[in-house]
């Protein structure tokens, strides 16, 4: 397996798929980074007039409903509607999911349109499939652990790879399980991380549209190896960020083998 993740790391890299992302004011310019930095091309659209043809352009579609209003949630179904039409992988980031009942009523539209991947934190995804505890508006107060019932019942449902993240990242389709133990505690003080970990997604899936579960798994081992190579030359959360867009950028394979922590197993 992590031969073929590092497979998939350098694809993104010599590939360079255009990713298109629909996503929040607060993390445009960190995904757009961590997408240039990983190998990707980044474009950030949400007017109505041309949602559609950047999907026909894209290699894949992002959707993260993390600052909503009803302009955007237009711009979103249609854009997810045309990637529907053309079987083309799209990812749904549940940002705040359970907040409010306007953010569930748009997660609900958004499911119908069935989305490749759905990455969110444990609370997040519980919410999605109405399993009390509440949520702390963004944040999860959750482990990922808590959700894993949640996530088997979403992919069940959705027939979406379900991405379950946090200080460990589960990734589950039908039997296929797989957890991830790297990162480091100090990526919970950086604002947007989940949200980047999505955007990568898109950059994995665009060049694995066959295997959106492989491609979940190898975005989210390259992030969070990064991620914890990053902390370890940082004295806080500011230069954490810059650290990890140039350990996206620079990261060796033989490094990037060494570290990764991955648990697989099928549960047929």
């Amino acid at each position: 397996m992590k031969e073929k993740i590092w497979k998939q790391i350098s694809e993104v890299r010599t590939k360079s798929p255009l990713v298109h992302n629909i996503t929040n004011y607060v993390v445009m310019n960190n995904t757009a980074n961590a997408l240039l930095a990983a190998g990707a091309s980044p474009v950030m659209a949400h007017a109505q007039a041309e949602v559609q043809d950047m999907v026909n352009i894209a290699g894949a579609l992002i959707v993260n409903i993390g600052t909503l209003d009803e302009y955007w949630v237009e711009s979103m179904e249609l854009a997810a509607g045309r990637a529907k039409e053309q079987a083309k992988p799209w990812v749904l980031d549940p940002v705040g999911a359970g907040a409010t009942p306007f953010r569930n009523q748009v997660l609900q539209s958004l499911l119908k349109l069935q989305p490749s991947v759905i990455r969110g934190n444990a609370s997040e995804i519980m919410a999605i499939t109405n399993v009390p505890g509440g949520t702390k508006g963004v944040d999860s107060i959750h482990e990922s652990v808590d959700a894993v019932s949640s996530a088997k019942h979403l992919n069940q449902q959705t027939g979406s790879v379900v991405c379950v993240s946090g200080a460990a990242d589960i990734i589950i389709h039908e039997s296929r399980v797989v957890k991830l133990s790297n990162g480091d505690p100090l990526m919970s003080k950086v604002t947007g991380l989940g949200c980047t970990a999505s955007a990568l997604i898109g950059a994995f899936v665009a060049v694995n549209p066959a295997d959106p579960f492989l491609a979940t798994v190898s975005a989210m081992a390259f992030l969070g190896v990064a991620g914890e190579l990053a902390a370890r030359k940082s004295a806080g959360p500011g230069s954490l960020q810059l650290n990890l867009l140039d350990v996206l950028y620079s990261l060796p394979q033989e490094e990037f083998m060494s570290v990764i922590r991955i648990e697989e197993k099928n549960e047929e």
